[in-house]
């Protein structure tokens, strides 16, 4: 199977110490039996071919080579999203942990994006639930069944399918970056879990989603870290959160593989202080903008064009490695100060929830910028997880605290083994 458009990018770009990496996790109301979870795995990875899938190296492209079987089941960490070395998991580009009642998947963002991973999850929780209790669970949606095999639609490329006739160029500007001491050898986590209604009632009344709220909280926060640092050569930049837009519903497409692109939207501070509710209303016609179909297709279609191009087709890969792995850098993390994203509210059927208790999504380390963050809602509960690199906690700190200031509920969890860090 070749890499989908978006995926190309992430094996030039690993280093020694570093993949694309993300996590999805579920935790139930009971300790996990593992020999069930074993069963339910191996059913959930014969659903999801793109899973069952080793990285290969080709002279012009890397591919996926189908695998047989299953990854064993790893017990949870306290530092969570490290450096994936395929070799050791049997040569596959996931990995499941589980510790107590939680369940985590670690994916290498080659093989799909956040909304597939969730996919996966639920699936694969639907078939511990089904086997565990002997219960029958619906499914629909993105919960699969897995006595059906997968469409062809479902292992599709979307972005070929759905590339705009014209290509744009993007007018892009270096954002202002978050700089700390570095720490690249633990993921630092904090996490925040908050009133979902009470965050939806707040974005509602300003007109915004629970995204676009979020994310000028965000800004905000990243405001105050500029602010404070006084860094000359930084000043003039503004701030930019990379938020993903999943691109499924708007060109209704089912792909299992990924299928998002990006909005980076942001405040120019040079131009004086911002209200929030006036900063919520510019970040809402950014997003919007930046999730018109029609722009998206001409972003599709220009990352396509490189993928087409003869030169790349026919060049080797020891030529293109190096070359995109510099382009990844250059064009990458570099256009945004952090990043936010949101897998939205998770909806399970009775048969489920009576069994879930709380869904988790958090971002490994990105390869430039140090911080990032990520939601899921569920049960009432909107959780979002801030990742870093750095020893700093200042933009964490600076985000829940605004909260707390403007009458949000926060309870704090961290995987620090000092609380003062937080």
């Amino acid at each position: 199977m070749p890499l989908d458009n978006a995926a190309k990018i992430y094996p030039p770009a690993m280093t020694e110490g570093w993949n694309a990496l993300f996590r999805v996790s579920v935790t139930l109301d009971e300790p996990i039996d593992r020999q069930v979870l074993k069963r339910a795995l191996l059913k959930t990875v014969a659903r999801f071919p793109n899973f069952a899938m080793r990285l290969r190296r080709g002279f012009f492209w890397y591919y996926l080579d189908r695998l047989d079987g299953a990854p064993e089941i790893q017990d949870d960490v306290q530092n969570p999203c490290a450096r994936m070395r395929f070799r050791e998991n049997g040569g596959f580009a996931f990995r499941v942990r589980c510790y107590n009642r939680r369940i985590a998947v670690e994916i290498f963002h080659a093989i799909t994006d956040g909304s597939g991973g969730l996919s996966f999850l639920k699936t694969l929780t639907a078939e511990y639930i089904s086997i565990r209790y002997g219960v029958t669970v619906p499914r629909s949606g993105d919960i699969l069944d897995c006595s059906v095999p997968a469409s062809e639609e479902e292992l599709a490329d979307g972005f070929l399918k759905h590339a705009g006739p014209k290509a744009v160029p993007e007018t892009k500007r270096r954002a202002y970056h978050l700089n700390g001491t570095k720490d690249p050898d633990f993921l630092h986590v904090t996490t925040g879990i908050l009133d979902a209604a009470d965050i939806a009632a707040r974005a509602k009344a300003l007109g915004v989603t629970v995204t676009e709220y979020l994310t000028t909280v965000l800004l905000f926060a990243a405001a105050d870290w500029k602010h404070v640092k006084h860094e000359p050569l930084q000043r003039r930049r503004p701030v930019k959160a990379t938020v993903p837009v999943d691109l499924r519903r708007l060109f209704g497409c089912r792909t299992l593989r990924n299928f998002a692109n990006y909005a980076n939207v942001g405040l120019d501070t040079r131009l004086g202080e911002y209200g929030f509710e006036e900063a919520a209303r510019i970040i809402h016609h950014q997003l919007r903008l930046g999730a018109d179909p029609h722009l998206l297709a001409a972003k599709i279609a220009s990352n396509v064009n490189i993928e087409k191009n003869v030169f790349m087709r026919l060049v080797p890969l020891f030529i293109k490695d190096p070359v995109m792995s510099l382009a990844y850098r250059i064009e990458g993390d570099r256009q945004s100060t952090t990043c936010l994203s949101n897998l939205g509210r998770v909806t399970l059927p009775p048969e489920m929830e009576a069994h879930v208790r709380r869904f988790d999504f958090m971002l490994g380390s990105l390869i430039e910028n140090p911080i990032a963050s990520a939601a899921v809602s569920y049960n009432g509960k909107l959780v979002i997880n801030f990742t870093r690199t750095i020893k700093e906690s200042f933009l964490e700190r600076a985000f829940f605290t605004r909260l707390v200031k403007m009458g949000v509920k926060v309870f704090i969890e961290s995987n620090q083994k000092d609380p003062e860090e937080i």
